[in-house]
């Protein structure tokens, strides 16, 4: 029984020519491209990226929308939490100068009686 035998450096460029003549055979063998079909083809690939791009920008546009929507959202809640803050602040202070006027007038309900015992 032989063995395996390896082919050799002429039988691989033979077999190279047989799979390049079998290949140029399958490409003659194919009906010519129609020049309508090929244009028909191409047009509908450009159409096909432009939609694929116009796909993208509106994507992009969505994103760039929603990025600024949620920035005014914020700003309005941070203004709205600065007014919170400012309001307490001024009814803080309103309820400082009705404690200094509490105070005032408790300081001078002492006086008018200090002024009344010494008046005797």
């Amino acid at each position: 029984m032989a063995g395996y035998k390896e082919p050799g450096f002429q039988d691989r460029t033979a077999a190279a020519a047989k799979a390049r003549e079998a290949a140029l055979a399958k490409l003659k063998s194919k009906p010519p491209v129609d020049p309508e079909e090929q244009a028909r083809k191409m047009a509908e690939a450009e159409a096909r990226e432009a939609a694929k791009v116009a796909k993208r920008e509106a994507a992009k546009a969505a994103k760039i929308a929603e990025a600024l929507a949620a920035a005014k959202a914020l700003r309005a809640l941070a203004e709205a939490q600065a007014a919170a803050e400012r309001a307490a602040a001024e009814a803080e202070a309103a309820n400082a100068e009705q404690t200094e006027a509490e105070k005032k007038a408790a300081r001078d309900a002492r006086y008018a009686a200090r002024k009344s015992r010494k008046g005797r």
